[in-house]
């Protein structure tokens, strides 16, 4: 009698296995899809902002925001292929060719001529300034 009834379970188990291997393949089959988001006319804050943008571009500013115009000290004047640059060292000594219009943490050059530098400070201290002050940093002859 137990022979029969293994004989009979036997069966029984082969075909449950069978329709449950049916069963995953059926459920491996269906693709599984992830949130989606509709935007409608706002901006999509998934995307990334800088994608196509390249280093170059006028949106972007040049210049040293870390340093403050106080702490620049004028070494040296060089001009190349009609462009004068100025040599800077910052606070620690590190030196930096700056041109018109490059921008530090407190203003910009306003103007760079064979002697002197013009910075025109637009804030104090991270506050903006009621009405910006001109500095100017020159080489003396002697040094030059």
């Amino acid at each position: 009698m137990m022979g029969l009834l293994c004989m009979v379970t036997h069966p029984l188990l082969s075909q449950d296995q069978k329709q449950t291997t049916a069963q995953e393949t059926e459920t491996q089959i269906i693709p599984v899809r992830g949130p989606t988001y509709d935007p409608g006319d706002r901006r999509d804050p998934f995307r990334n902002l800088l994608v196509g943008q390249e280093a170059t571009e006028k949106g972007l500013k040049r210049g040293i925001q870390n340093i403050s115009i106080d702490n620049v000290v004028l070494i040296g004047i060089a001009k190349s292929k009609g462009v004068i640059n100025a040599i800077i060292n910052d606070s620690q000594g590190y030196p930096y060719f700056i041109k018109k219009g490059d921008t530090f943490e407190d203003g910009f050059v306003l103007s760079v001529d064979d002697s002197r530098v013009v910075f025109r400070k637009t804030q104090e201290r991270g506050i903006p300034l009621m009405k910006p002050k001109d500095i100017v940093k020159e080489i003396k002859i002697e040094e030059r």
